[in-house]
C-alpha cells in the first residue's frame, strides 16, 4: 500500500502506562503479518516489563481492527493452493492465539479504547481486554461466517461468557454491525463517551489502573477466568490462594494505612 505507515503498532510507555495502538489506517488496521507480529510482539513486552503497570490497546483512524487483511490472505490461499497443500491459516496458531493470551494472561489490566469498527480478530482483541471503552461512533462484527470462517481469536470463549450462549450464535451466524449503544445494552462493553473524547478518556481510565493496587487487579482477572472454568467450591479455594497474595503486597498495607490515615493511598504496584 502506497501510504503503509512504517511502525504498523505504535508502543509506548509511559509512567506505569503501556499504550499498544495499531496503526494502519489506510487498510482500516486490517492486520497483515506485519502487523500481527509487531502486536504480539509488543504485548509480550508490556506482559514482561515489571514497569508497566497497565495496557492501553487502541488505534489510528476510524477503525479500531477490522480483523485479517483479506488481501495478503486470498494471496496465502493462492500460495498455498499452488504449492499443492499447507495450511493457510496458520496465522491462527502463530499470531492470533499468543495475541489473545498476552492480553487475557498477562497479570496487569487491559483497557480496550475502540475508536471505531471491530470486526473479526479486532472483535476478539476487544472482547480479551479487561475493559471496553468506545466511541459512540464505533461498531462490532463478527464477521467470520461472513467469509465462510469460524471464530477465532478467543471470540467462542469470551463472547458467549459475556453475552449468553443464545445471543452469541445469532451474532456469530448472523454476522452484522452491530452499534455502540446496542453493543452497551448487551453488555459487550464498559462505557460509551463521544468519538472525539475517547482518546482522552480511555488513557486517562487507563492511567488509573495502572496508578492502582497491581497485584490485585493481577488477582482479580485471575480469579474471573478460573471460576468460568470451575466449580464455586474449587473458586472459592482459588480465592483463598489469591487473597493470601493480595494480602501479602506492600499496596494492601498502603490502603489499609491510607484508609485509617483518611488519606488517598499512593500505590507502589508490588
Amino acid at each position: 500500500m502506497a501510504d503503509e505507515p512504517a511502525n504498523t503498532v505504535l508502543y509506548d510507555v509511559s509512567e506505569g502506562l503501556a499504550t499498544i495502538t495499531i496503526n494502519r489506517p489506510g487498510a482500516m488496521n486490517a492486520m497483515n503479518t506485519a502487523a500481527k507480529v509487531a502486536l504480539r510482539d509488543a504485548l509480550l513486552a508490556a506482559s514482561a516489563d515489571a514497569g508497566v503497570r497497565a495496557v492501553l490497546l487502541t488505534a489510528t483512524g476510524r477503525a479500531f481492527c477490522v480483523g485479517q487483511d483479506l488481501k495478503e490472505h486470498v494471496a496465502t490461499l493462492t500460495a498455498t493452493r499452488e504449492a499443492g497443500g499447507g495450511n493457510a491459516l496458520s496465522t491462527v496458531r502463530e499470531h492470533y492465539n499468543p495475541i489473545v493470551r498476552a492480553i487475557t494472561g498477562m497479570a496487569k489490566p487491559v483497557v480496550a479504547g475502540v475508536n471505531g469498527v471491530a470486526a473479526g480478530a479486532g472483535f476478539g482483541f476487544a472482547l480479551a481486554a479487561d475493559y471496553r471503552m468506545v466511541a459512540d461512533t464505533a461498531s462490532f462484527n463478527t464477521s467470520f461466517a461472513g467469509v465462510a470462517l469460524t471464530a477465532d481469536s478467543g471470540v467462542s470463549w469470551t463472547l458467549p461468557r459475556l453475552i449468553g450462549q443464545s445471543r452469541a450464535a445469532d451474532l456469530l451466524f448472523f454476522p452484522r454491525s452491530i452499534s455502540a449503544q446496542d453493543a452497551l445494552e448487551l453488555g459487550i462493553v464498559n462505557r460509551i463517551v463521544p468519538a472525539a473524547e475517547l482518546a482522552e478518556q480511555a488513557a486517562a481510565v487507563a492511567r488509573t489502573l495502572a496508578e492502582g493496587p497491581t497485584v490485585a487487579y493481577a488477582a482479580l482477572k485471575e480469579s474471573m477466568a478460573y471460576g468460568a472454568g470451575h466449580t464455586l467450591a474449587e473458586t472459592l479455594e482459588k480465592e483463598d490462594e489469591l487473597q493470601t497474595r493480595a494480602g501479602a503486597s506492600q499496596d494492601h498495607t498502603i490502603a489499609v494505612e491510607a484508609f485509617l490515615a483518611k488519606e488517598k493511598p499512593v500505590y507502589l504496584g508490588k
